[in-house]
């Protein structure tokens, strides 16, 4: 799990971005330093937020391939094709990138279709879970 990139809250899974004080734009993957909008008037504080949890497929594809080098893969571990998701959120208007859950593949997406942002398992090893999140189709979606 990526700390601070989202919570599993009793409302729901949700990602966490920060909004700038000053002029209101919203950062995901979250910012802590600064204000990253070129025209803010005053790089204002920053303060966490939950993004919403709904949004709209802006685009998608599938993974059927390894990694090439220089990223890490074991050559020995079972690979599995994933889907990958880019979803335009519902308040913020932002495009952000995740796999599909489980079982979700290019074709039962579209794009404009609602999906929800939900909590998932990228990996696990050695006893330790990676977190992440996905993003599935809304109940009756299409």
């Amino acid at each position: 799990m990526v700390n601070g990139w989202f919570t599993d809250a009793p409302e729901g899974f949700r990602l966490l971005g920060t909004r700038c004080s000053a002029c209101t734009a919203v950062f995901f993957p979250r910012e802590d330093a600064w204000c990253r909008n070129p025209h803010c008037p005053g790089g204002g504080a920053l303060v966490e937020v939950p993004l919403s949890p709904r949004g709209r497929v802006w685009s998608y594809t599938d993974g059927r391939y390894r990694p090439p080098a220089p990223y890490v893969s074991d050559p020995d571990a079972p690979w599995e094709p994933y889907t990958l998701v880019a979803v335009e959120l519902e308040a913020e208007g932002m495009v952000v990138l995740g796999q599909a859950a489980p079982g979700v593949t290019v074709a039962d997406l579209a794009v404009g279709m609602e999906v929800e942002v939900v909590g998932g398992v990228l990996n696990e090893d050695a006893g330790a879970t990676w977190t992440t999140w996905r993003f599935k189709p809304v109940e009756g979606a299409r």
